[in-house]
């Protein structure tokens, strides 16, 4: 499977924002679906993941109230609703599948590219 993000941008703080990760291959719907996100300051950082029928969600503590993640699969696509964005959320955001309940970058099989955004006070 082949991931592409895309809605990246620069936000002010305290915005909004959604992400999309948009995938090839007909199998996508039996894949977990993960986010994480990178910055120059730090490693890569698990947001969260969703399963394959959506039905399963799961955070990182610390974005736990601000993001939300859902997927469409008769669109190939999952999201990332971000809200309430600070300073700290600035890095590339990711997106990533796999096979089982990942919750660290390892455990995933399938990357994109990335996409950056940018929170400006």
């Amino acid at each position: 499977v082949q991931l592409r993000e895309s809605g990246g941008g620069l936000v002010q703080t305290g915005g909004s924002l959604r992400l999309s990760c948009a995938a090839s291959g007909r199998t996508f719907s039996t894949y977990t679906v993960g986010w994480f996100r990178q910055s120059p300051a730090k490693e890569r950082e698990f947001l969260g993941y969703i399963s394959g029928t959506g039905y399963t969600t799961s955070y990182a503590a610390f974005v736990k109230g601000r993001f939300t993640i859902s997927r469409d699969n008769a669109k190939n696509t999952v999201y990332l609703d971000m809200n309430s964005l600070q300073l700290e959320d600035t890095a590339v955001y990711f997106c990533a599948a796999g096979e089982q309940f990942g919750v660290e970058a390892a455990e995933y099989d399938h990357w994109g590219q990335g996409t950056q955004i940018t929170v400006s006070s």
